[in-house]
């Protein structure tokens, strides 16, 4: 894979499917629990149409044409004050370990900073350990408890950074 033919774009309408069956996949491979979390959420086969309001994006990334993950932001959901949530942020294991993710994170947080959020929120799953350096090494810290209201009650690791 080489750097020229990965494209990081906003979703588009034809994205759904693809990038519903990176965030499937995703739970079955990390044995993430599939109730209470991003897999059995509503949104997550209509990600287009869950991400069209202007204080929120969702990116995908390309490669060859094919969908191989994705991420977002939108407002915390139940939460007073300018803090948004980075969600859905799942990779194919074709992408991983490149360093695509973290410049799809990259553009996330520039994101949240740009539409005037003042912090961003993030909760996941134990098992993206992964994941959750890249969140450590950016300057989340750790919550002991959930923010906001997702319906995300299977996930245990709640995670804040000022922008």
């Amino acid at each position: 894979m080489s750097n020229s033919t990965i494209v990081i774009r906003k979703i588009e309408p034809t994205d759904n499917k693809s990038i519903e069956a990176v965030i499937r996949t995703c739970f079955h491979e990390f044995k993430i629990p599939l109730e209470g979390t991003a897999y059995s959420d509503s949104e997550t086969p209509r990600m287009y149409e869950s991400y069209q309001n202007d204080n929120e994006v969702y990116y995908v990334i390309e490669y060859n044409g094919e969908v191989l993950g994705g991420g977002g932001i939108k407002p915390l959901k139940d939460f007073d004050g300018t803090v948004c949530e980075i969600q859905k942020m799942y990779f194919s294991s074709a992408v991983r370990g490149k360093g695509y993710g973290r410049q799809l994170f990259e553009k996330c947080m520039q994101s949240a900073k740009s539409l005037g959020y003042k912090q961003c929120y993030l909760e996941s799953a134990s098992q993206l350990k992964a994941a959750i350096h890249i969140y450590e090494s950016y300057g989340f810290r750790y919550l002991d408890k959930a923010l906001g209201n997702t319906g995300h009650y299977s996930c245990g690791v709640w995670m804040i950074k000022n922008l």
